[in-house]
């Protein structure tokens, strides 16, 4: 990857580990004025609140919470205890200043969360599943993490959706029995300020029970 700033085009181009953290490295203190504020970042509003219209209760893990956005949020909507994990420290300690995190764990999602099994009651996650991010392999490291009845609301970017095999993976946890009650409701990612070129981007959030 060769970008002079960070932007949602470094961000779609991303192809490994040490790009993303250096990325987010770099995008970390700008990023919730210099993207989130700029183009009218809804997404992590509508996965907050579609968490609370389907019952969520904390504690709840914020996975991916890059800066907190999600996380504030559910704050704001009265949801707690919050946890924070994601890949980036960097990110991570832009969650922190916002003062609404019992606890924040770095961690790449595709090796695991190293917290006990069962440890939350909701797992929440705005923006990680998308273009040059993560699929559904991280799925199983949030399942484990999740107590039996844990309320989940997954945005995954709606252009992602089938190519990353989303479908497929949901499909295979309800046919087996460890989801319940899935839905898929599809939201605005951005708002009409954003910039034309993704301003009617969209994502479904994946709203599910663990089994």
């Amino acid at each position: 990857m060769t970008q002079d700033k960070p932007d949602l085009t470094a961000a779609y181009a991303l192809a490994s580990t040490a790009e993303t953290k250096r990325l987010y490295s770099d995008w970390a203190q700008s990023y919730d004025l210099s993207f989130a504020a700029k183009e009218s970042y809804h997404l992590p509003w509508q996965t907050a609140r579609a968490f609370v219209a389907a019952g969520g209760q904390g504690p709840v893990l914020d996975a991916g919470a890059g800066t907190g956005l999600c996380g504030q949020a559910l704050f704001d909507l009265g949801v707690a205890p919050l946890e924070a994990t994601d890949i980036s420290p960097d990110m991570l300690a832009q969650a922190l200043q916002k003062d609404i995190y019992r606890d924040v764990i770095e961690a790449d999602l595709l090796s695991g969360i190293p917290v006990p099994r069962g440890s939350y009651q909701g797992v929440v996650s705005s923006g990680t599943f998308t273009h040059g991010h993560i699929g559904p392999e991280a799925l199983p490291a949030l399942m484990r993490v999740a107590a039996s009845g844990a309320q989940f609301a997954l945005s995954i970017n709606a252009k992602f959706y089938v190519k990353a095999g989303f479908d497929q993976a949901l499909e295979r946890l309800q046919n087996g029995g460890w989801i319940r009650e899935l839905t898929l409701p599809e939201v605005a990612i951005y708002g009409e300020d954003a910039d034309e070129a993704h301003r009617k981007d969209t994502a479904y959030i994946a709203l599910f029970k663990k089994s």
